[in-house]
């Protein structure tokens, strides 16, 4: 499980990038800089997101045996999931309202439905991702 959650949160982390950082240009990680200074912050995103990718890769290319014993890719799926929620739980949480990092939406006068939207959604993965790990280890 533990490897899905690193492939997860490195997952999350570049489809973030490239959704809503690239095509979608909603916002920044870092706003409260001049523009080529946000570019470097998002660079420095899609650096660590790339890291845990790989980390997780390695971690599943050293356990593929182990894994294939299994019968069961859930736990890995499990894993992902939680990954994929918990980061972006946090990054709308943490980043978004403690830090003040970064909006889910820049540029618009009222970013709550924005916020609340994503913060349920990260929720219903992260949880999502629990119930299958819980059941995969009655089952």
């Amino acid at each position: 499980m533990r490897t899905g959650v690193i492939l997860g949160v490195g997952l999350a982390g570049t489809l973030d990038e490239v959704i809503f950082h690239q095509v979608l240009q909603w916002h920044n990680f870092y706003v409260h800089v001049e523009e080529s200074s946000r570019i470097v912050s998002d660079g420095l995103l899609h650096l660590v997101s790339s890291a845990f990718l790989m980390a997780g890769a390695l971690r599943l290319w050293r356990q593929r045996r182990a894994l294939s014993a299994l019968g069961s890719g859930m736990p890995l799926v499990a894993g992902v999931l939680m990954g994929v929620g918990g980061f972006n739980l946090y990054d709308g949480t943490v980043q978004h309202k403690l830090l003040d990092l970064h909006q889910g939406r820049e540029g618009i006068a009222n970013p709550l439905p924005y916020d609340i939207a994503w913060n349920l959604t990260a929720l219903g993965v992260l949880l999502a991702g629990v119930w299958l790990w819980r059941r995969e280890r009655v089952s």
